[in-house]
């Protein structure tokens, strides 16, 4: 099997672009490759779908740890002839910016990959071999097995890579140029989403051309290529635990999917799935209604920002949405779900547009993040998905916030200790900024299906 990870040694180096490359190449191979993305990125695996038309799969230490990660990658890796694994920020940026911990490293360690190291050059030649020998260095194993060097010209190429190759004992595999019609755009979450980008297909598949032009494709291969000790190519198979035994379908729940709530873990989907739930989707932009017979409503967060007007426009789902929560439908809205259940939500353009209303609290626009990273999440009383002293890890990431945030949870940052109150809950309803990752914590998705076939059969 081939399996890599991706990493760099920080943001911005291209690694989304490579991975979008690279799957494709491997797709062409015939090798069915499959993605994942290390952290809680919402956006690059859009990215990774738009190539595959699969699934891929976010693996978050800090959100899961070691053992549930390694038993989604085995999970989901299973029957594939190659697996990508995308890193996240620099290679060993994790917790709080000042620990290991969910960091890019830390994934290939626990999943014991093989790492190419994504290479900007951007003004630096000898300083590279410096900084790559450092990489290496820092935390042993380092797993760095090889080198592309991005958005970097033919000839600079060739004066780079055996410098490289000579100072660090690391092997260059090639390069990509700079290539201004294939560049993803980006805002104030990341990137577009992939459904945004004009021609998507056809910048992914200039660059995987181009990859196989310019990197040595049969060496990276060969390197990546995963043996047993007998030699025999390495297989991840799928662990008895890796999914739950197939269950009769307990519950039906309303999932929001559209282009303004597009941010949910197919990991949690496949959460609430193993416990029973029929997941229908609904679109609050375009339907006028809730699917029929829902005995949950699941609203992940998105860009409701910039679609505040059209939400707005769509009374007909606003009072569907506040009639239903109001009348007890359990529910999960997380960050941009939770700014639609609020009174009225600033639109990207400053406008102020009436929300469901089912809860208090205008939607408003910040000049920066609020409250942004991990946290850890503890319950002050027993509610739909958490029991009184409960502590799960969550995530925020937004550059809105609410005038009333609620107090529900007690939410900590794991790094500084700085703490504040969050969040609305109840028997019914959990409704706050941070996202949960169902994946590592099945009882939470085994709460909210039980609730919603409660409410489905009238109990």
């Amino acid at each position: 099997m081939i399996e890599c990870m991706l990493a760099a040694p920080s943001s911005g180096s291209g690694k989304t672009a490579l991975a979008c490359a690279l799957l494709a190449a491997l797709q062409k191979r015939g090798l069915a490759p499959c993605a994942f993305k290390c952290g809680p990125d919402y956006i690059d695996p859009m990215f990774h779908r738009s190539v595959l038309g699969v699934e891929s799969h976010n693996l978050d230490l800090f959100l899961c740890g070691e053992d549930a990660a390694r038993a989604l990658y085995a999970r989901h890796a299973a029957g594939h002839g190659a697996a990508v694994v995308e890193g996240v920020m620099g290679f060993y940026d994790g917790v709080g910016g000042v620990t290991a911990r969910a960091s890019a490293w830390h994934v290939a360690r626990t999943l014991d990959l093989p790492v190419l190291l994504v290479l900007r050059p951007r003004g630096a030649s000898l300083t590279l071999a410096a900084q790559v020998r450092g990489l290496l260095a820092f935390r042993q194993p380092s797993h760095i097995a090889g080198i592309l060097l991005n958005d970097c010209s033919a000839m600079l190429a060739q004066s780079l890579a055996p410098m490289l190759e000579q100072e660090t004992g690391v092997p260059v595999l090639g390069y990509l140029p700079h290539m201004p019609e294939a560049v993803f755009g980006s805002r104030h979450l990341g990137l577009y989403t992939a459904a945004e980008i004009d021609g998507l297909a056809a910048r992914i598949g200039a660059l995987a051309a181009q990859l196989e032009q310019s990197v040595d494709m049969p060496r990276l291969l060969a390197l990546c290529g995963r043996r047993t000790a007998d030699g025999a190519g390495r297989e991840r198979k799928a662990p008895a635990q890796g999914g739950a035994p197939a269950r009769k379908q307990a519950a039906r729940i309303a999932v929001a999917r559209d282009e303004a709530f597009c941010f949910s873990y197919a990991e949690t989907l496949e959460s609430l799935r193993d416990a029973g739930a029929e997941l229908v989707f609904f679109s609050p932009v375009h339907d006028a209604a809730l699917p029929g017979g829902a005995g949950g409503l699941y609203l992940p967060g998105g860009y409701p920002e910039l679609y505040a007007g059209q939400l707005s426009q769509n009374a007909a789902m606003r009072r569907a949405v506040r009639r239903a929560v109001e009348a007890g439908l359990p529910t999960v809205a997380e960050c941009g779900g939770f700014l639609y259940l609020g009174q009225s939500l600033e639109g990207e353009d400053g406008a102020v547009h009436p929300m469901a209303g089912a809860l208090p609290g205008a939607g408003v626009r910040r000049q920066k993040l609020v409250r942004f990273g991990y946290a850890q999440l503890t319950a002050r009383a027993d509610s739909l998905l958490l029991r009184a002293g409960e502590t799960v890890p969550v995530h925020e990431f937004h550059y809105w916030d609410s005038t009333e945030n609620g107090a529900a949870f007690n939410a900590q940052k794991p790094a500084t200790g700085r703490s504040w109150t969050c969040g609305f809950a109840g028997p019914a309803l959990y409704a706050a900024f941070p996202h949960l990752y169902f994946a590592g914590r099945p009882q939470l998705a085994e709460r909210f299906v039980r609730a919603a076939a409660a409410f489905q059969s009238g109990r």
